[in-house]
């Protein structure tokens, strides 16, 4: 059975200083959410794609005319209550929440977060990333906690029940995971920068090892 998955999308994105909308924010020529989408897209496990929007992200709105994505405006009063608003209006039950400011993720890195979910038996799940990581990035490490003696932090990445959202306690597992590409959340420009330098550098990994295919393939048929 397939899972729903729940973009967040309707910040203002004011730690960007931008005129214009933070999930159209362009990393490697496309906007941030139509990465987070195709990664989705591309996931063996979601079967439902939800865009929660607001008042301040109505050209996000737009935009997602163009996904077979179903689109809901919350109320726009933050992250958490806007996503209490979804699971509850929408009746979710098992729900993947993720970011729209995470241009780096896979629809593989989707797969494997909902395989450990489904292994850890919990209601809940939050995916982190060691806080030395984001250093090594020279990115900053805002709302660290400790798990197993680690350091870490949120990586914009949950899954829970969404029959349980409102109980003050949940017992929840925490996913540590040990990749750039969940560590970016763009929210400053240096988020931005990083984010753009880690998709060239993939990108070009990607071409490297096509060329190297291609030039086998020529070798053979000599």
């Amino acid at each position: 059975m397939g899972i729903t998955a729940l973009v967040m999308a309707g910040g203002r994105g004011t730690r960007m200083g931008l005129d214009g909308e933070k999930p159209l924010l362009k990393v490697g020529g496309k906007p941030m959410i139509e990465h987070v989408i195709t990664a989705l897209m591309n996931s063996r496990r979601i079967s439902d794609i939800i865009v929660a929007v607001s008042k301040y992200t109505p050209q996000t709105a737009e935009f997602m005319e163009r996904f077979p994505v179903k689109v809901l405006k919350t109320p726009g009063r933050g992250y958490i209550p806007d996503m209490k608003y979804a699971i509850k209006r929408l009746k979710l039950k098992k729900v993947l929440i993720i970011s729209a400011d995470l241009p780096l993720v896979t629809g593989r890195i989707i797969d494997r977060i909902i395989e450990k979910y489904d292994e850890c038996g919990k209601p809940a799940l939050t995916v982190a990333v060691p806080l030395e990581m984001r250093k090594k990035l020279g990115l900053k490490g805002k709302y660290a906690f400790e798990v197993e003696s680690i350091r870490v932090v949120p990586a914009g990445i949950n899954l829970i029940d969404g029959r349980r959202i409102d109980e003050e306690e949940i017992d929840e597992e925490v996913l540590i995971l040990k990749d750039d590409r969940v560590a970016v959340n763009v929210n400053t420009p240096l988020d931005l920068s990083v984010a753009e330098r880690l998709l060239s550098e993939r990108l070009r990994e990607i071409n490297s090892a096509a060329g190297v295919k291609s030039s086998l393939k020529t070798f053979r048929n000599i």
